[in-house]
């Protein structure tokens, strides 16, 4: 019989037992010593996916476990990636039209089957196990985790809940109210979390699996019993009064007319949390019902926008060495970021005080990730404070972040290209500045472009990778191939005032100045983009970018756009002249010294205040189109969404502007100009979107 074998898969070995791989099946599998081995290796990809094959596969491996039941059953990825991705999300249009529910029910048999095996069943879990593979693991007897394995349930971000069992596996298996709160939010339970709440029976490295099941199958782990908490969630007049409580909370966040599922989940949980069967019958129904709203259909939407911004980033960069110009706050988190992804980076400034701060910073996002002591410390060796610009010489990237004045970078620049490497790629960070003036002034204009991060750089997703009119394919291709290798969104944008974010955003954000000269109440302006959708007001947002930032960026555009823009307000100029700048200085419009700000109002939205902000932005991205800024709509799309949190239950603004009517809102634009100036003309993009 054949002994464990051990997979070797980059740096890791994975304790596979014998599982043996089967051409065009997703389980390998094997026995030995009585104990069955089944690990998901989904073909033709890096990530698992739960895939209708892969749960009718399985099928197929349960008919065999109750045929001749083993002495335990493990399950796991053979993927170093991670345990398994979720759901195969293309499937669910296939799902919808098969009839969801059918399927789902279907799904769920297999799973309960698996359950109810006469033997320990064991999930082992490296990596992220998400959604449906988490429903995987959770139908297991136990669930031994490998230090840094993640367990969460993001369909909440698809318009969904779990639907294969995981609303009323995880409530009964955890705290219910913990367990709501996973898939309310989406949040991910890292190792120490998942541990402390349950949902791992225990961690160990990946040397010690084997000993681990060995451990459970022998009966040695001891696990605690419900708490009182738990217990009481049993009561219909306890899941009342918690639910009561989860409904204001995700008020809070997110309308249920723009989101349901959150909603739809809690109404299950109320019901039928008491009754097991009752509530997967509700869980399937309500899942089908979901997966045919337009939210979930547009949330899918976004989620295929990503990949396609990510498709974007494939290629080898051919950058180990980053060498970053500047420690400010934006200089600091690119650095930090491009380290913890892996890169060897010098950070360059003339003040030694912000290349201090910025290794603080860096060990905080560290922190933020979740990154392990090893993981944090090698990161942190990757970083080198650098105020001589040694690493200028020997860097495959140099990215310029410093502050938006053209002769400082001139002068960077004129540096620069004395030291650099001959095939070294210059990049600027610049918001505003035209890459066509600040080219006169590198060494070789080919081999520069705009690497546009958006600030925090450890949260904000999306780059603007830029070009000039002399910018080499290779530069832009590398430059994005390099977004990718430190997991970031990539749109491809060329130079233009503001490039695509910039442009969208700018008139949104001093249309809300111009609103408040006409006596809007800032908390009136904020609710109306909220009530449509947005992440935050934009009075809010112009807050948090900095006053100081919004008031050049739209200078810059009132001097080089043919457009006219929103009037730059007294106000606003005031504030910046004052040192009232918003959130970094603890007052702006709002007063951030007590933390992020959060408007509320009674009065009513005047009818034309949301249309007033919301579509100047959609016709500056038809201009951005019609121009050749971006390549296309999707494009848009995913960097509006990524870049800006334009509401992504509506599927970007261009999306929007289909589902709403091109001919529509280009009349509507007329009448705004009508009545409030030539900024609301529409673009001639209009007359072919």
């Amino acid at each position: 019989m054949a002994g464990p074998v051990l997979t070797h898969l980059g740096e890791t070995k994975l304790e596979l037992g014998p599982a043996e791989d089967v051409a065009g099946h997703p389980w390998r599998r094997g026995k030995a010593d009585g104990i069955v081995w089944l690990a998901l290796d989904c073909e033709d990809t890096g990530t698992n996916t739960i895939s209708r094959d892969v749960i009718e596969r399985l099928e197929e491996e349960i008919a065999k476990l109750e045929q001749e039941t083993p002495k335990a059953v493990v399950i796991r990825s053979a993927k170093q990636g991670g345990f398994a991705a979720g759901a195969d999300i293309e499937g669910f249009e296939d799902m919808s039209d098969a009839g969801a529910a059918d399927l789902l029910r279907q799904g769920h048999k297999v799973l309960d089957r698996f359950e109810k095996l006469n033997c320990p069943t064991v999930a082992v879990v490296h990596g992220a196990a998400l959604g449906a593979g988490f429903e995987i693991a959770l139908a297991c007897e136990y669930r031994i985790a490998v230090d840094g394995a993640s367990f969460a349930f993001p369909e909440v971000n698809l318009g969904l809940h779990p639907g294969l069992g995981g609303t009323y596996r995880l409530t009964d298996l955890i705290d219910p109210f913990e367990a709501m709160t996973l898939m309310l939010t989406g949040k991910t339970a890292h190792t120490k979390k998942a541990k402390s709440l349950g949902i791992a029976d225990v961690v160990t490295e990946e040397r010690h699996v084997r000993a681990a099941i060995d451990a459970v199958i022998a009966g040695k782990l001891e696990r605690d019993g419900k708490s009182l908490k738990a217990r009481a969630m049993g009561f219909d007049q306890a899941r009342n009064l918690a639910a009561r409580k989860m409904r204001s909370e995700t008020e809070k966040k997110a309308s249920q007319t723009h989101y349901p599922a959150p909603y739809a989940l809690i109404d299950l949980w109320e019901e039928h949390g008491d009754d097991r069967d009752a509530m997967q019958t509700a869980e399937i129904e309500s899942f089908a019902r979901l997966l045919d709203t337009d939210t979930s259909r547009n949330l899918r939407r976004v989620f295929f926008l990503r990949q396609g911004l990510r498709d974007a980033a494939k290629g080898d960069d051919g950058i180990a060495h980053v060498h970053v110009i500047g420690a400010g706050s934006m200089g600091a988190e690119i650095a930090a970021w491009a380290a913890i992804r892996g890169k060897q980076v010098t950070l360059g400034d003339v003040k030694l005080e912000p290349l201090g701060e910025a290794i603080k910073a860096a060990a905080a996002v560290c922190k933020d990730k979740h990154l392990s002591g090893i993981e944090t410390r090698d990161a942190l060796d990757r970083l080198m404070p650098d105020p001589k610009g040694y690493g200028l010489s020997r860097a495959d990237l140099i990215i310029e972040a410093v502050p938006e004045d053209p002769d400082l970078k001139a002068s960077i620049y004129s540096d620069a290209k004395a030291q650099m490497k001959s095939d070294a790629i210059l990049a600027t960070n610049t918001s505003s500045l035209p890459l066509s003036d600040l080219k006169a002034h590198v060494g070789d204009a080919k081999r520069f472009a705009g690497l546009h991060f958006f600030n925090p750089v450890s949260k904000m997703q999306l780059v603007e990778v830029v070009r000039h009119d002399d910018t080499d394919d290779d530069v832009i291709d590398r430059l994005a191939a390099f977004c990718g290798a430190i997991d970031r969104l990539p749109a491809r944008v060329t130079d233009y005032p503001g490039f695509l974010v910039n442009r969208a955003l700018t008139p949104y954000l001093m249309e809300a100045m111009v609103l408040m000269d006409e006596d809007v109440d800032k908390e009136v302006i904020d609710k109306a983009a909220m009530d449509f959708g947005m992440p935050m007001g934009p009075v809010t947002l112009a807050d948090q970018v900095g006053l100081d930032i919004c008031l050049h960026v739209a200078e810059s555009l009132r001097a080089t756009l043919e457009k006219p823009m929103p009037e730059i307000t007294g106000k606003l100029r005031e504030k910046v002249e004052a040192g009232e700048t918003g959130k970094k200085a603890g007052k702006g419009f709002y007063d951030w010294s007590d933390g992020t700000p959060h408007p509320e109002t009674d009065t009513e939205v005047p009818k034309d205040v949301t249309d007033r902000l919301i579509l100047p932005m959609l016709d500056a991205c038809v201009e951005c189109l019609r121009r050749d800024v971006a390549r296309s709509a999707d494009e848009v799309d995913g960097a509006m969404i990524f870049a800006t949190g334009f509401a992504p239950f509506r599927g970007g603004p261009m999306h929007y502007a289909k589902t709403r009517g091109a001919q529509e809102i280009r009349e509507r634009l007329e009448q705004l100009a009508e009545r409030h100036g030539e900024r609301f003309a529409p673009d001639a993009g209009w007359s072919e979107f």
